[in-house]
Parts: C-alpha cells; structure tokens; sequence
C-alpha cells in the first residue's frame, strides 16, 4: 500500500469543513512561531541566549515558540523578541477573499 504524501493528506483533511475551520483558526499563530524560530536561528541565538538577553527563562522563550501553546502573547512580547534578535515588528493586512 502506497503512503498519501502530506501534500494529498492536507487536501484530504482540508476537504471536510470542520478541520478547514479549525486550521485557519490555527493557522496564523502557527506561522507566528514558526517565523520567530526561523528568525532566532537565522540571527544564531539560542532559547537560552534569548532568554538571557530578554531577562527570563528559557522555558518563557520555548512557550512562546511551542505552537501547541494555548498562550497568546502579547505585541510586546513579541517586539522584545524580535528587538533582541535584530529585527523590528511590522504588521500588515490584507482583505478577505470571500469563500
């Protein structure tokens, strides 16, 4: 038996409209974290050097990373942390595609 590839399995999962709802929810702090990962391994800092930097501990820094978080930080937060690794926050919007 061939295995789906992840591609055909998200399409399949993304199909029903109750996992759609519940990825789109999810999906902009999964890509929060996962972009502050990219950018803290990017500037060569650890969890533990950031938090030294940030004056806390590390498991502060592995909560804000862990997208299984049930925490929302604050825009604070996150400016401190992207301030610490060399870079400035920028938000943007765009409109909604009517589905």
């Amino acid at each position: 038996m061939i295995r789906p590839t992840f591609s055909s399995f998200k399409a399949k999962a993304l199909s029903d409209p109750e996992v759609r709802d519940q990825y789109e929810e999810l999906e902009l702090a999964y890509e929060l974290r996962a972009k502050l990962i990219s950018m803290r391994k990017s500037a060569g800092i650890t969890q533990e050097e950031l938090a030294e930097i940030l004056h806390t501990q590390k498991s502060n820094i592995s909560r804000l990373e862990n997208v299984n978080s049930k925490i929302s930080p604050k825009i604070s937060t996150i400016e401190d942390y992207a301030k610490a690794i060399g870079y400035k926050v920028q938000i943007s919007f765009i409109p909604q595609i009517a589905t």
